[in-house]
């Protein structure tokens, strides 16, 4: 069974959404205070975390960064917070998703079934696209370079999936976040830049200048297969 860890310092929240999670056939633990949810997370290693940013104890960002720097668990963070800032410091440290209160908990449900799809559902027909030092094997839902496989997050996989499956195409970022978030998803199309940057970091030799998915200003981002003069 899959398992969710809920960290969130709301009491009726967390109980209203550890029954709506039970109740499609998740198991559930939860934590009302930030660094009991890092302990939690710690020895039950959860199939996902529902990630409050607003934490007694110890701030969701830093529980994040913290599961990021060991862990390519998916994370659905949860916030009051409406600045965009927050939001893409968070989808910078790793995040998956983000969903913003006030919200529905089938909302969450939905968003946390996308996200297990990403994640579990195995490709019906085995490819491995190569470019160069990249390889990126879709059926094992793998990457690596120089054959060191490289730690990336359900979204950073889904959209570079998206991307190499089609090389020379330009997607604009509605396109990638429908395909790496699903079609439920309702987000900040800019949300993708943060995710790109991650990707960038994780493959390209020079972030600054990349060589496997370029930017195609005012439009998106398109992935170069061929070798560049």
């Amino acid at each position: 069974m899959t398992t969710i860890l809920i960290i969130e310092d709301e009491l009726e929240l967390l109980q209203i959404l550890q029954k709506y999670l039970e109740q499609a056939n998740y198991q559930v633990v939860i934590a009302s205070k930030g660094d009991l949810g890092l302990s939690m997370w710690e020895e039950k290693q959860p199939d996902l975390v529902i990630l409050d940013l607003n934490l007694p104890g110890m701030d969701g960002l830093d529980i994040a960064r913290e599961i990021r720097r060991k862990s390519d668990t998916p994370i659905i963070m949860v916030t009051a917070r409406v600045e965009e800032t927050d939001r893409l410091i968070g989808l910078e440290l790793g995040a998956d998703d983000y969903i913003t209160k006030p919200f529905s908990p089938r909302e969450v449900v939905a968003r946390v079934r996308a996200v297990m799809r990403r994640v579990k559902i195995p490709k019906e027909v085995s490819n491995v696209i190569k470019s160069g030092a990249l390889e990126i094997d879709l059926d094992g839902y793998e990457v690596s370079i120089d054959d060191e496989v490289i730690d990336l997050t359900p979204t950073e996989f889904k959209i570079i999936e998206t991307l190499a499956s089609q090389p020379g195409r330009v997607f604009n970022r509605l396109q990638l976040l429908e395909a790496s978030q699903g079609n439920a998803y309702e987000g900040y199309e800019r949300t993708i830049d943060a995710h790109i940057k991650n990707l960038r970091a994780k493959i390209e030799s020079d972030p600054k200048n990349p060589y496997y998915i370029e930017t195609v200003f005012g439009i998106g981002y398109r992935f170069v297969k061929e070798k560049r003069d």
